[in-house]
């Protein structure tokens, strides 16, 4: 998601901080300079002082009101953020299993099908618009595939037979300690709360990877139907709007992870930029098989057994 603008006096300290390049001798702190210079020189006269103060007032005012240097610190403050959502986006897809691995690069190939249909000249504008909603069901796809394993490794720790079978014991426990305010019978309530409270979370995990199950289906299905319409319309405009109302739609699962991010805190991924899809990530390198010894031939006037 983008950042917040930047605010003039974003501007000052950078213009203050910020080395000026030169063709000879490269990068160099004037800003610095000019005061250290100022400063010696004032020990001689002190109105070098009251110069050399103007003179830094004058050069780093001048360099944050100008629009190149501010459209210069903008588009580096866009790649770094550009970079870091790369490094996020190839971190959150490294931790998925090679089956989640495999179904994510299967829609990022459809998406860039997508893309590659209509494009002409002059629609470098919708060819942006519609790689930002891409982008949006990939960011979402990715985060409901890293919220499935992380769920599914939860159930995968949990035996549901063997918690339900220590439940009825414990119950069975409670009805025999006899004094019900005794410390057993306190002790053991405390402890059938508690299998409850897990049983409980197990039902929640298991309704929540049902739902994960059917976002991810239709994010897949809401694409290849886009897929195929843009190949039968070939209209940039009416492919553009499909994917705006895909995308609308898409709202309500992002929502549903916002407001269990105490369950999906593990699947945070941050939303690509808008301009491109994102590339296709390698597939995993197969180890070459062992490649058996070749026997050695036999000499000349010896035979071969």
């Amino acid at each position: 998601m983008p950042g917040e603008p930047m605010s003039y006096w974003d501007y000052v300290k950078a213009a203050f901080w910020k080395p000026v390049r030169t063709r000879v001798l490269g990068a160099m702190p004037l800003t610095q300079m000019l005061l250290v210079s100022f400063g010696l020189a004032g020990f001689v006269n002190p109105g070098f002082w009251l110069l050399g103060l103007a003179a830094t007032v004058a050069f780093v005012g001048g360099r944050s009101s100008s629009e190149r240097f501010q459209k210069l610190l903008e588009a580096e403050r866009l790649a770094a953020r550009a970079g870091s959502a790369d490094d996020r986006m190839k971190a959150a897809y490294e931790r998925l299993e090679p089956a989640s691995q495999a179904r994510y690069r299967s829609l990022v190939v459809v998406c860039r099908e997508i893309l590659g249909l209509g494009i002409g000249a002059g629609e470098s504008g919708l060819t942006d618009f519609r790689a930002g909603n891409l982008n949006q069901m990939l960011s979402l796809f990715l985060r409901l595939l890293a919220s499935r394993e992380a769920i599914t490794d939860t159930l995968a720790r949990v035996d549901r037979r063997q918690l339900e079978t220590g439940i009825q014991n414990l119950e069975a426990r409670v009805a025999s300690a006899g004094d019900p305010e005794g410390a057993l019978a306190r002790s053991l309530k405390a402890t059938l709360e508690i299998q409850e409270k897990r049983l409980a979370n197990l039902e929640t995990a298991t309704t929540n990877v049902a739902v994960v199950d059917a976002e991810l289906e239709r994010i897949e299905q809401q694409v290849r139907l886009v897929r195929e319409e843009s190949a039968v319309s070939r209209s940039p405009e009416a492919l553009s709007a499909r994917l705006d109302a895909v995308s609308r739609t898409l709202g309500e699962t992002s929502r549903f992870l916002d407001q269990h991010a105490e369950i999906f805190s593990d699947s945070s991924v941050t939303d690509f930029e808008t301009g491109s899809v994102p590339p296709l990530p390698r597939e995993p390198e197969e180890e070459p098989e062992e490649q058996r010894p070749i026997p050695p031939r036999p000499r000349v006037g010896q035979r071969q057994r």
